[in-house]
């Protein structure tokens, strides 16, 4: 199945998840996984939070930041990829004066 991000329109989200500033993304979505193209301006940040129910994959395509993974911080830069398993809490932080652009999957577990 070809997902072409291109044909997906942007969303602009504030504070997403308890997060600062604004997460631009496009976003596919079924029943079983959701997948992102993101991007976080200088300075924002996704929210603390844990995954219940899912994990997720993050890969950064361009771009430096941080991810806080159950109270530890990972630096981020382009072709990192990082993984929060079901249970665990992480928060997706860009603290560069640039944009951190990423993919992430969030797959359901049943």
């Amino acid at each position: 199945m070809l997902i072409n991000f291109n044909d997906i329109p942007e969303k602009a989200i504030e504070h997403f998840k308890g997060g600062e500033k604004t997460f631009r993304v496009k976003m596919f979505t079924d029943e079983n996984n959701k997948i992102m193209h993101g991007v976080l301006e200088a300075g924002a940040s996704i929210g603390l939070h844990t995954h219940e129910g899912n994990s997720e994959i993050v890969f950064i395509l361009k771009g430096n930041g941080k991810m806080l993974c159950d109270g530890e911080y990972e630096e981020l830069s382009e072709g990192s990829c990082t993984y929060c398993p079901m249970g665990h809490s992480h928060s997706l932080i860009n603290d560069s004066d640039g944009e951190l652009e990423f993919y992430a999957v969030v797959p359901e577990h049943k």
